[in-house]
């Protein structure tokens, strides 16, 4: 039986819940999802520019784990761009 899930402390909250590139309706787009794990993670690390260890305590999860989730954030964001896909932030 595995581990269940510990809580991730999430203090940051998008202002939109999605975005999409501009000029193709949202009907016609395909859609990547972003956990609030991943969007914290990427918010502390990446825009705030908050060492990896610092943002594992702040969300209180190891470095390891906010290393994956960051990954995975990151790959997201990166096929939604590289492949014209529309971003939503779920809860």
């Amino acid at each position: 039986m595995p581990r269940p899930c510990k809580r991730r402390r999430v203090r940051g909250r998008p202002n939109s819940s999605y975005f999409k590139p501009a000029g193709i309706r949202m009907i016609e787009l395909e859609e990547s999802s972003l956990t609030m794990p991943e969007f914290e993670a990427i918010r502390l690390v990446d825009l705030k520019e908050i060492s990896q260890e610092e943002a594992g305590k702040q969300m209180q999860i190891s470095q390891s784990t906010l290393s994956r989730i960051l990954k995975s954030g990151r790959k997201k964001i990166a096929d939604a761009i590289v492949n014209g896909k529309a971003i939503r932030i779920k809860d």
